[in-house]
Parts: C-alpha cells; structure tokens; sequence
C-alpha cells in the first residue's frame, strides 16, 4: 500500500508540475517523461530516474525538430524572395 502512495503522490507531483511549466517549454517533456517512466520502472523500478531522463531527452529532440523547422522555413521563405530557384542546366538566351 506504501509503494501505490507514492506512485500517486509522484503523479500527482509531476502533473502539477507539468501544468505549471509554459507549454512552450514543455514541448517533447511529457512524452519522453512518459516513455522514460516506463522504461525505467521496468529496467529495475527506477522510473523517477528514467521519467526525468526521458524528459530532458525529449526536449531536446522536440528543440532539435523546431530548430529544423524553421531552417526549413526561412530557406523556403529565402527562395521565394528571390525568385524560383535555377535548376535548368541549360545556359540562358538572350531573345
């Protein structure tokens, strides 16, 4: 009976702070938490560890995916402003 007090005292815990933090920053965390948790609960009951690793991991991974995104966006913003891109191998006439 201890060990479902924590369990539901943790939850509880991490779902407040989950709720507190900016979704902005929270972006990937409750996921990787999630899968963390998991993964270190049945690794050897060491899922606080593997919910704060799983955390940090997925925020890195979801700033990694918005860092590209909008690499992506600023290069295509880029070709638009400049015109469409020449990719004709063909040199241009002068008519």
């Amino acid at each position: 009976m201890n060990t479902l007090k924590t369990r539901v005292l943790a939850l509880c815990l991490f779902t407040a702070i989950a709720g507190a933090s900016g979704a902005a920053s929270a972006k990937g965390c409750l996921t990787g938490a999630a899968v963390g948790g998991a993964a270190g609960h049945v690794a050897g009951k060491h899922g606080m560890v593997g919910a704060a690793a799983g955390c940090a991991i997925g925020h890195h991974h979801a700033k990694k995916k918005a860092e590209q995104a909008n690499a992506n966006a600023q290069q295509t913003q880029n070709v638009g402003q400049n015109g469409a891109a020449n990719t004709s191998t063909a040199p241009a006439t002068n008519r």
